[in-house]
């Protein structure tokens, strides 16, 4: 899993967007995504790839019974403890491209959430397995990712029509999965290009039921309040489900 979180030039770049600032609020993908969510009171949340610390806490407001996080960044980590005034909340260093809980995980947890990181991780398939393990029967297991459509390009730009002015996503290289090389916030980063069906067909194989999928493109409303996303003819996150089976 990619290191770059705890680049500080990086890391200081990243807290400055209005979701490390805002929180849940400042993720234009969230109502949609929360849509996805069951009730979350009483339930134990694992929350991987936690970051700051917004979901955890966030769950623990809803009711759960507990909500650790697990990251591999020890910059996110350090700034999550220190927004983080929940007892039922906890946070633990992990590299989730490595992750192997015990027998004393089996079944432990109801909901398992992961925002933003599976793009990240090389080794999909192994992690998968590793979440219906922890999970209870009938147990769910919910993400956001950057949309494949959005991850597939080796050269991430937009297409301006010189007649409409209208702007486009560049489509490229879908098929070919694998590592993609861009520069973000300064910075070199790696991310893992994967298309939507091998997403649907990991969980599938590891014994998992899809009953969510959408896509966030942004209602107009929605996209006044967040322009820098407004620009992109194309749907920028993609939000799953999947139960236990």
């Amino acid at each position: 899993m990619t290191e770059v979180y705890d680049n500080d030039v990086f890391f200081a770049e990243y807290t400055a967007m209005d979701r490390s600032m805002k929180g849940l609020d400042g993720a234009p993908e969230w109502p949609q995504y929360q849509a996805l969510l069951p009730k979350l009171h009483g339930l134990n949340v694992l929350d991987l790839g936690c970051g700051m610390g917004w979901f955890s806490r966030w769950a623990i407001d809803q009711g759960a019974k507990s909500s650790p996080g697990l990251d591999n960044s020890h910059n996110m980590l350090a700034r999550a403890k220190e927004m983080t005034n929940h007892d039922e909340v906890s946070y633990e260093h992990a590299n989730l491209d490595q992750l192997s809980f015990g027998e004393d995980m089996k079944n432990k947890y109801d909901l398992v959430h992961s925002s933003l990181v599976l793009h990240y991780l090389v080794h999909i398939d192994e992690l998968v397995k590793q979440v219906h393990n922890v999970l209870v029967p009938g147990g769910t297991f919910s993400f956001c990712i950057e949309h494949p459509i959005f991850t597939s390009t080796y050269h991430q730009d937009c297409i301006v029509d010189c007649k409409t002015e209208n702007t486009y996503w560049s489509l490229s290289y879908y098929p070919d999965e694998g590592t993609r090389k861009i520069r973000w916030l300064n910075s070199d980063v790696e991310k893992q290009h994967r298309m939507a069906t091998t997403y649907m067909n990991v969980l599938l194989k590891n014994g998992f039921e899809i009953t969510g999928f959408d896509e966030w493109f942004g209602s107009r409303d929605m996209l006044a309040s967040f322009g820098k996303y407004g620009f992109r003819e194309t749907p920028m996150f993609l939000l799953m489900s999947a139960v236990k089976k």
